[in-house]
């Protein structure tokens, strides 16, 4: 059964002048290992991966029901399956299941998160 779902849509842009404004910025988003993972990377595909993790933190907040503040940034830890290339929600404050999906354009990254309960 489903807890809850949520979605959000974040422009690119907005991330990567964050990042510029303060170099601290990827390091309060991101936990350790997804720090890790974006400092391997360069270019565009950073910007769209700092993105992408920002914006599946806020809809794993919007599907908990709670919004970010209640679940803090690195609460959420959002890693790739190396086999498969497949995102997946790492660690979480809910028990159950989480599902996701992180989607890019130009200009935007869109995410959803779906939580389901255990049987």
């Amino acid at each position: 059964m489903i807890y809850g779902i949520g979605v959000d849509v974040t422009e690119i842009d907005r991330i990567v002048q964050a990042q510029s404004r303060n170099e601290h910025f990827a390091r309060k988003v991101l936990g350790d290992a997804e720090l890790a993972r974006w400092q391997e990377l360069s270019g565009r595909r950073a910007d769209e991966y700092l993105a992408g993790r920002f914006s599946v933190k806020e809809a794993y907040a919007k599907a908990y029901g709670t919004g970010l503040g209640i679940v803090n940034l690195h609460d959420v830890q959002t890693l790739t399956d190396a086999a498969s290339g497949k995102p997946y929600i790492a660690a979480g404050p809910y028990s159950g299941r989480a599902h996701v999906s992180i989607s890019h354009s130009k200009e935007l990254v869109f995410t959803e998160v779906i939580l389901e309960e255990e049987a």
